[in-house]
């Protein structure tokens, strides 16, 4: 197996990246993380996984987030964000050569993913989804709303506190723990950053009947920061999406108590399409 780490440059900013790709590989998957995570949360159980049924991984570190430099949870806009996804997705299939491409996005790289397949009708095999951030399963007070929206006309790179409950994030106490003590992990958040991501998410609600290619959507039920039912309007607008909703799961489903039937659902969709 080929492991390597890389950097490149967008809006001059240094984004970290890297990349595992099996002897016997059979596709790779471009996987976008979360809001104040990074991508190498994903390198002690889900990208082992996929490995383990030949299927290789690229994933990168966004603005403001992991080892890519800029200022936490800040980016300059929607459009960069599209931007450097479609970079990594030609990065992408460079690796793949002649194998089949997935995109696979968890909450925020969820949001990422669906737009950019939306909007840029990429060749792939599919997309998977977890607790994509389609909608809030909480409303934001009126005050921080009203006060974000005028800081982004003002001063859009100022960032407030996300408000997370890392409780919420998954019932296994150990990787509640694992987050908080994560030193790459924040909850910073500048207007720049939340408003156009909220915004893309109801957009892609209301063009998802345009999905070309297969979804696989996962959402647990008891997630308390993005709003499952978000993604079953989703799904309810397509015939492109499958819908799996994990009864009592909290957001990070594959750090959640039902990880395992979860990979186990995401590895055997994925070698369908293959």
């Amino acid at each position: 197996m080929q492991h390597q780490e890389f950097f490149f440059e967008h809006k001059k900013q240094q984004l970290f990246g890297q990349y595992w790709v099996p002897n016997d590989c059979k596709a790779m998957v471009l996987l976008v993380h979360g809001m104040g995570e990074h991508s190498s949360r994903y390198a002690d159980y889900v990208i082992p996984e996929l490995l383990a049924k030949h299927i290789g991984v690229i994933t990168y570190d966004n603005f403001g987030h992991g080892k890519s430099t800029g200022k936490r949870g800040h980016c300059p806009n929607y459009d960069a964000l599209m931007e450097v996804m479609n970079g990594m997705f030609s990065k992408t299939k460079d690796l793949a050569k002649d194998f089949p491409v997935f995109l696979y996005g968890h909450s925020m790289g969820g949001n990422l993913v669906i737009n950019y397949v939306l909007r840029n009708k990429p060749v792939i095999a599919g997309s998977i989804l977890t607790s994509p951030f389609l909608r809030l399963a909480f409303q934001p007070p009126v005050w921080k709303m009203t006060l974000g929206k005028l800081m982004q006309k003002i001063a859009p790179s100022v960032t407030l506190s996300s408000g997370l409950n890392v409780n919420t994030i998954s019932r296994i106490p150990e990787e509640v723990e694992k987050y908080q003590n994560d030193p790459l992990v924040h909850d910073k958040v500048s207007p720049n950053f939340s408003f156009p991501i909220i915004e893309a998410g109801e957009w892609a609600i209301e063009n998802a009947s345009t999905l070309e290619t297969p979804v696989l959507l996962l959402h647990g039920t008891d997630d308390q920061i993005i709003d499952y039912k978000g993604s079953q309007e989703f799904s309810e607008k397509t015939n492109q999406a499958e819908l799996v909703l994990i009864n009592g799961g909290y957001h990070e489903l594959h750090k959640d108590l039902e990880k395992d039937k979860v990979l186990k659902i995401i590895t055997k969709w994925m070698q369908n399409k293959l």
